[in-house]
């Protein structure tokens, strides 16, 4: 401003970062330091004589608007904060971030207003909210309860409505009384619950299972996984989640059932059958022994089938998580026994000293399986199975070669889920079965294919 116009603010105003004006009771520009030329692109002198509310995006204008009248409107000395679009040079929109006070200075004859930008910390916001929006959606469809509270337990942070389904208690219950969610639980369970919160609320991890839902006499089993969060050395949030798993117990508990049948029930009376064909083979004469001898041939069969499926059952319901083991040495020791068991057998081996994998401790289990059905299912008197080792660093591989009739594709479609079991399209042997979810439940992978004269079984299991 020219002198006859009042005195200049200081020109230091002309050094900071932070946009100041000057603008009088109408909002007209009255001064604007070199930082206008920075954050909006003008030069200052060009915005003097302006409406500064001309150039506030028309959505906040009004909103601007109100606050400024009633900052200067107000008789004590006040003071409000508040964001809005201002239009830069090229025609574009820069959020900013002003304090309106009603303080005024003779010398100045006007009311300041410092600005700071804050587009990037808008669209952070904005970014932040579509995306928690989109969280907030998708946790509210899902089945799976997901929660967040403090690091002491003192508040529920976070549940989504499947919490009610799940735990037959309202939401707002938690919310009121964080702890009030072990009401929810089975009696019996609770020490087991209080356990695991005094653990996440020290830093460690939890994966446990117990039964809730008194509306259902706790009959709901769940499965939860609770993580703490650490800031600064501090367990600052627990999150995690619950999942109703009461159709897989259920499952896992028919096969329990199943499992004592084949190992009570009809493993004794097959065993009777094939003894008293024994006898009626004794007694009988030649001319029943065929029959008799198709008789034993066939129990025997069953009572191995049942051994098989009695081995899934445990497998499948009472197996561990999977753990270090040397694969060299388990591969050896299968190669081991099948000598023995099979002399005549030629078995080639490239195996390295050490391989260590993830894998269940079934494992030994399957890689035998496949080693004997090699020589079972060969043609010839003396069999070649050629079995390999190697590793790379994301797997442990397993190969095994054999000289047998080529396995149908049907049978291992089926395994892998690439074809679907009914009548027509299923799988022989509960061996393959009993290996393909030892191998699965590693987490690991196996592949079927011709070789040149007969079959290459690839088991890939993941590398420690």
């Amino acid at each position: 401003m020219d002198s006859d116009e009042g005195p200049a603010p200081p020109v230091l105003l002309d050094q900071v970062l932070d946009k100041v004006v000057l603008v009088d009771a109408d909002g007209d520009y009255l001064y604007a330091n070199a930082a206008v030329g920075r954050i909006l692109g003008f030069e200052p002198e060009t915005l003097v004589g302006d409406n500064a509310f001309d150039y506030i995006h028309p959505a906040d204008r009004d909103a601007t608007r109100a606050t400024f009248e009633t900052v200067i409107a107000t008789q004590e000395a006040t003071a409000e904060t508040v964001s809005y679009r201002h239009r830069d040079s090229t025609g574009g929109w820069v959020w900013l971030e002003s304090q309106f006070s009603n303080r005024t200075d003779e010398k100045l004859d006007g009311y300041v207003v410092s600005s700071r930008e804050i587009t990037r910390r808008r669209e952070a916001e904005r970014e932040r909210a579509a995306v928690e929006e989109q969280l907030l959606d998708l946790s509210q469809a899902a089945d799976d309860v997901l929660w967040l509270f403090e690091g002491d337990w003192s508040e529920l942070l976070f549940v989504n409505s499947a919490y009610e389904t799940v735990y037959g208690q309202s939401p707002d219950t938690v919310r009121a009384d964080p702890m009030a969610f072990l009401d929810a639980v089975h009696p019996d369970d609770v020490d087991l619950v209080v356990d695991a919160l005094d653990r996440l609320a020290a830093g460690e991890s939890v994966d446990i299972e117990y039964r809730v839902n008194p509306r259902r006499d706790y009959g709901v089993w769940v499965w939860v996984r609770g993580t703490p969060i650490v800031r600064d050395g501090t367990v600052d949030r627990i999150a995690g989640f619950t999942r109703d798993i009461s159709d897989r117990r259920r499952r896992e508990r028919h096969l329990v059932v199943m499992g004592n049948i084949l190992r009570h029930n009809l493993r004794n009376d097959m065993t009777t059958i094939v003894g008293n064909a024994d006898l009626i083979a004794d007694r009988g004469g030649d001319e029943v022994a065929p029959f008799v001898e198709t008789i034993v041939r066939v129990g025997e069969a069953l009572l191995d089938d049942a051994e098989t499926q009695r081995r899934i059952i445990d497998l499948l319901t009472d197996h561990g998580g999977p753990d270090t083991r040397d694969i060299a040495a388990t591969v050896e020791d299968a190669v081991e026994t099948l000598r023995e068991t099979y002399p005549d057998a030629v078995v080639e081996t490239d195996i390295p000293e050490t391989a260590d994998a993830r894998a269940l401790p079934e494992i030994g289990a399957a890689v035998a399986e496949l080693l004997d059905n090699a020589v079972i299912h060969a043609e010839v008197e003396a069999p070649t199975v050629a079995v390999s080792v190697r590793t790379d660093e994301e797997w442990v591989v397993i190969e095994v070669c054999d000289d047998c009739p080529s396995i149908p594709a049907e049978e291992f479609g089926v395994l892998t889920g690439d074809l679907p079991m009914d009548e027509v399209t299923h799988t022989t042997g509960l061996g393959l079965w009993l290996v393909f979810w030892c191998v699965d439940l590693s987490g690991g992978r196996i592949a079927f294919d011709e070789a040149t004269d007969g079959n290459r079984i690839t088991v890939s299991l993941p590398a420690e």
